[in-house]
């Protein structure tokens, strides 16, 4: 690839972002895209193990806008930090012993937009006193890159020759095993991307991800109206590895606010409500890398909705709801 030409003054934000784009895209031998790093991981298990499908207790829909980085923008003005949105569902389905899911998203990263579409199945047995889940999931991707938003000192690099976009439709497969104790605790193990298809016109290859994720419930003694909620997630995909912890104390099940801290990241605040089957969750993360002399932190905003339904088999692991 050619020099690109920097304007301004912000150099540092030029080199972030060319940095950012060759992660999510290199050129000649790729290396592929990291998956999306969300704060409400502990509500989200939909977005990261399949195996998760059917386990809310009920029709359960789940939306969420991550602006990370925001007021980050080049010398142009474009607004160049990376944006994800999620739309997940998921229900039980007695007849066939399991659930369903799927989910569409969008990630922006620079001048490069990815749109996701993934279902799957997922099967539950009792084991011991909880339930135990297996699924598979099926992924659809649609990657484009804006090349003409370059400014190349010179044509010859072939990808930058032209005012246009590339992109590539890319199938590929996830599947993840869940296991969750009611009102105890939960633990996923999950591998998404592991294709690790690849595109033809904008060489753009998806990376094998794998994901670990725990929560655990404690009923504070002698508060019975508190609850404190530790949970764990980690993520590694051969070359980079991700690692957060956050604990959440909750009061008479519909409140709740607490801290979480993504290694060498950031450090974050969340807060959440539960009003008649509704869930609102809001998390802003400050950054402790160099990143955040160039940025106002990030903001995640996340809506959920369970309809219940009543169902008897399953019907032990359906008694709580927080870990969405």
């Amino acid at each position: 690839m050619q020099a690109i030409k920097l304007q301004g003054k912000p150099f540092f934000k030029y080199i972030s972002l060319v940095l950012l784009c060759l992660n999510v895209l290199c050129f000649s031998e790729s290396r592929g895209q990291q998956t999306s790093v969300i704060t409400n991981y502990m509500f989200n298990n939909m977005v990261f193990n399949p195996a998760f499908a059917g386990m809310s207790g009920g029709i359960s829909i789940t939306g969420l806008i991550r602006e990370q980085w925001f007021g980050f923008k080049d010398s142009d003005g474009n607004k160049v930090a990376p944006e994800t949105l999620f739309l997940t569902v998921d229900a039980p389905i007695r007849a066939i012993h399991g659930g369903i899911g799927g989910m569409v998203s969008q990630d922006k990263l620079g001048f490069f937009k990815n749109t996701t579409l993934k279902i799957g199945y997922a099967y539950k047995a009792e084991v011991g006193s909880g339930i135990l889940s297996a699924g598979v999931q099926l992924g659809f991707q649609n990657g484009k890159f804006d090349y003409s938003k370059f400014k190349p000192v010179s044509t010859s690099d072939p990808l930058l020759q032209g005012d246009q976009a590339k992109s590539d439709m890319i199938f590929d497969l996830a599947v993840g095993v869940y296991y969750r104790v009611p009102e105890k605790f939960y633990i996923g193990l999950s591998g998404d991307q592991l294709l690790q298809s690849k595109g033809s016109n904008t060489q753009y290859r998806l990376n094998r991800t794998f994901y670990l994720t725990g929560g655990y419930q404690w009923d504070i003694p002698n508060h019975p109206a508190f609850q404190l909620q530790p949970s764990a997630f980690v993520m590694f995909d051969g070359t980079t590895f991700q690692f957060s912890l956050s604990g959440l104390v909750w009061y008479n099940n519909k409140f709740y606010g607490g801290l979480a801290y993504r290694f060498e990241d950031a450090v974050s605040v969340l807060a959440g409500l539960t009003i008649k089957g509704f869930r609102i969750g809001l998390a802003y993360d400050v950054g402790i890398s160099k990143m955040m002399k160039y940025s106002n932190g990030s903001f995640e905003v996340m809506l959920n909705y369970v309809l219940k339904i009543d169902t008897d088999k399953f019907r032990r692991s359906y008694r709580n709801t927080r870990f969405l």
